[in-house]
């Protein structure tokens, strides 16, 4: 078990029970050294996929790669060319995690960051600065009939302002950085006269999508970055358009709408929520409840689901590409589980994630351990172990895991002024 100050969780759970505000606890934990290997071992084979499944000209990531294909140790560049730029903004974020903690050479990261912003200002195809979700990996074309996605945007940005406030002595990165964010016209978005919410994309063929980020969801990093933005800003008011749906689960109250565990974490990897809340929530403590929640409708469940091995996300499936996961439940669960699940929620339930997490590489390590980590899904009872490794899911288990160890990701994403306007207007205070 960690030895920390976390103990205070038991008791803000009994007193949320009683429906009673809850305060983000302190989000650093001490870890033991089995503990650190365990999770210097995991970012350190997370950093080695944007490393290795990544253009060397462009820097785009590939969406996904094979979990086996380097077992052998060369670590090639996985055939397919579906590029993801979500996949890229959180590469660009562990990239920052490689360099502070030596696991590649400064140059080399250097260079690549640097080359990755290059093709993202210079030549990648955008539409009033956003980007279409899937690119070829090498040219940048269109993938498809992809759209153009404001969440996916949004994760490269995060990952650009990472780079530009981690390099910030880097001329050259300040510059290109600094030109792409600015350059997104963010209410091109509301894209209706009097509309608040933002749209969730827009495709040539079709124009805008008809979803809008209208209830709280991994949305928080959209309209921050819009409201913080020094040239295209959107209204701060448009911080209170979207809906906070009340959820309640084995006596968790707490702010959801009917969708997967990542949604509590996304946002989370960059912006740093904690001992503040605006005029709504407390939302790192929110966080923490949706994950106890979670915990608690997987082991209610039954499926083999137990106390070391429990975490359901959008993930791969055995069936294909799902949105699983629950309080309430949603998709075919079948007593799988998904790695970034909990990796996604290290800081919210430090013991209890870490537990799951060593147990899974404990037990299942020969089929669901590899190069980069864990596959992307495993259900060991039926024999299947996902052939796929995710670079979101990747991205996601690697900022967590350093933001539980050091604050890195938090600290650094934070120097960025934007940052701090965005959530100054969005009326965050200290609590």
């Amino acid at each position: 078990m960690l030895r920390r100050e976390f103990l205070k969780f038991a008791a803000a759970a009994a007193v949320l029970r009683h429906h009673k505000p809850l305060a983000s606890p302190p989000a650093n934990a001490t870890l033991t050294k089995e503990d650190e290997a365990f999770l210097d071992d995991l970012e350190r084979r997370g950093c080695l996929f944007f490393l290795e499944q990544a253009s060397s000209t462009t820097g785009q990531v590939l969406d996904r790669a094979a979990a086996r294909v380097a077992d052998s140790g060369n670590g090639k560049l996985d055939p397919r060319r579906m590029a993801s730029i979500a996949a890229t903004g959180f590469g660009l974020a562990a990239l920052c995690i490689a360099d502070k903690r030596g696991y590649e050479s400064h140059a080399r990261i250097l260079d690549r960051v640097r080359r990755t912003l290059r093709f993202h200002a210079n030549q990648l195809p955008h539409v009033h600065g956003f980007f279409y979700h899937f690119n070829d990996l090498d040219t940048g074309a269109r993938f498809r009939d992809t759209e153009i996605s404001s969440i996916d945007t949004s994760i490269l940005l995060c990952g650009i302002l990472t780079v530009r406030a981690h390099f910030h002595d880097d001329a050259e990165i300040q510059q290109l950085a600094t030109a792409i964010y600015n350059r997104v016209e963010w209410p091109w978005l509301l894209n209706i006269p009097g509309e608040q919410t933002l749209c969730m994309g827009w495709k040539p063929e079709s124009g805008f999508l008809k979803g809008r980020w209208n209830h709280y969801c991994e949305l928080m990093m959209i309209y921050l970055l819009a409201i913080g933005s020094p040239t295209h800003p959107i209204d701060p008011s448009c911080w209170s358009a979207w809906s906070r749906p009340k959820m309640s689960y084995a006596g968790f109250d707490y702010i959801s709408g009917s969708d997967p565990l990542f949604v509590h974490q996304y946002s989370h990897a960059f912006f740093d929520f904690r001992y503040q809340r605006d005029a709504y929530a407390d939302y790192f403590a929110n966080s923490i409840l949706a994950t106890r929640a979670h915990e608690s409708f997987c082991l209610n469940l039954g499926k083999f689901y137990t106390s070391d091995y429990w975490g359901i996300s959008s993930s791969d499936s055995q069936h294909g590409y799902a949105a699983w996961g629950g309080p309430p439940g949603e998709g075919h669960i079948d007593g799988s589980v998904v790695p970034n699940a909990t990796a996604g929620s290290l800081p919210f339930l430090p013991d209890e994630c870490l537990r799951v997490q060593r147990a899974l590489r404990e037990r299942y390590g020969k089929y669901a351990w590899g190069r980069y980590g864990f596959c992307d899904a495993l259900n060991p009872n039926a024999q299947w172990y996902d052939a796929d490794v995710l670079g979101i899911d990747l991205g996601i288990s690697v900022l967590m895991a350093e933001n539980l160890r050091t604050g890195f990701l938090w600290q650094t994403f934070m120097r960025n002024p934007e940052a701090t306007i965005a959530m100054q207007r969005a009326g965050f205070h200290k609590q």
